[in-house]
């Protein structure tokens, strides 16, 4: 019995060396692009700061310029987590390889539990122009072709309502659509009179003076725009969008994978107000599945055999 306690003993410690050598010693957070770089850094500072702690990690900030680089990331294992993915960029993950990412959960709002946001059409608050009609034959302004709101549900619906698609302005209804390369550039766009109207995102709800709970523009003013909602005119909305999902590789060791997703839903509750800063809004961690991105993912196959 001593023989076979020792053994048992000595192949225990074994595996947990094994384990322990197997862990990652660097962990890879990507950060979709479409805003100020040098703000997002910094709103993720804190993450790195707290991951680099709990997991015994050097945590690298991959911030891409556009959505495709942590989209390619995730693909390839470069990547090993997102805190806030774009539904419409998760859904080009899971298209291309189904096995690649989990879904750890959805950001939730924490004052009203909503689990949705809007793709919005934004234009200078001093502007003649009140509806998405009054746009024809204005510059146009998209933020990214993986972005959901910047791009993907403004553009089923613009085809529904103009005809046409992007490559032909929508039947010739805009002068010109450009992709900006993001939220804040569309905004930006208007504000400098480069596009007439384009669109961004934003949760709808709270106080609109601010911004709303969470969107490009909380982030915007949050980075030294305070009189930001003065300047714009929000004059259309999507139908709702679900909340970015929480994505971990699949290419994580086992072990350590369990361990990074325990850490995350630890950072939410022990370091809220960090997490509110690295996801853009005051928000929380949801339960989520595949499923609540099932009519995106169908989106994004649509458009994707439309091409």
């Amino acid at each position: 019995m001593k023989k076979i306690f020792v053994a048992a003993a000595v192949i225990s410690t074994l595996s947990a060396n094994v384990s322990a050598a197997d862990a990652p010693k660097e962990l890879n957070l990507g950060i979709l692009g479409g805003q100020n770089a040098t703000q997002q850094i910094g709103d993720n500072q804190c993450v790195k700061d707290f991951f680099d702690k709990e997991l015994s990690v050097d945590t690298k900030l991959r911030n891409s310029s556009d959505y495709s680089g942590v989209i390619q990331g995730l693909i390839g294992g470069k990547v090993d987590m997102v805190l806030s993915m774009s539904p419409s960029s998760f859904a080009s993950v899971y298209i291309n390889d189904p096995k690649a990412v989990d879904v750890v959960g959805i950001v939730v709002d924490d004052k009203d539990q909503s689990r949705g946001y809007h793709s919005v059409v934004v234009v200078k608050a001093d502007s003649p122009y009140q509806k998405l009609e009054d746009l024809k034959g204005k510059a146009f302004g998209m933020a990214d072709p993986d972005s959901t709101s910047g791009f993907l549900f403004p553009n089923q619906s613009f085809k529904k309502l103009f005809g046409g698609t992007v490559d032909d302005k929508y039947n010739g209804f805009f002068s010109s659509v450009t992709f900006s390369g993001g939220h804040e550039q569309d905004v930006l766009g208007v504000l400098n009179g480069q596009f007439d109207g384009a669109v961004t995102w934003a949760s709808m709800i709270g106080d609109h003076n601010t911004g709303y709970t969470s969107g490009a523009f909380t982030r915007m003013i949050r980075a030294g725009q305070p009189d930001l909602m003065k300047k714009v005119r929000i004059i259309w909305q999507s139908p709702l969008i679900p909340n970015g999902p929480i994505l971990v590789s699949n290419k994580l060791p086992a072990d350590f994978k369990a361990k990074l997703i325990a850490a995350i839903k630890k950072l939410d509750k022990e370091n809220h107000s960090c997490f509110v800063k690295a996801v853009g809004g005051a928000q929380h961690i949801g339960e989520a599945t595949v499923a609540d991105y099932q009519t995106v993912i169908d989106m994004k196959r649509e458009l994707t055999k439309a091409r």
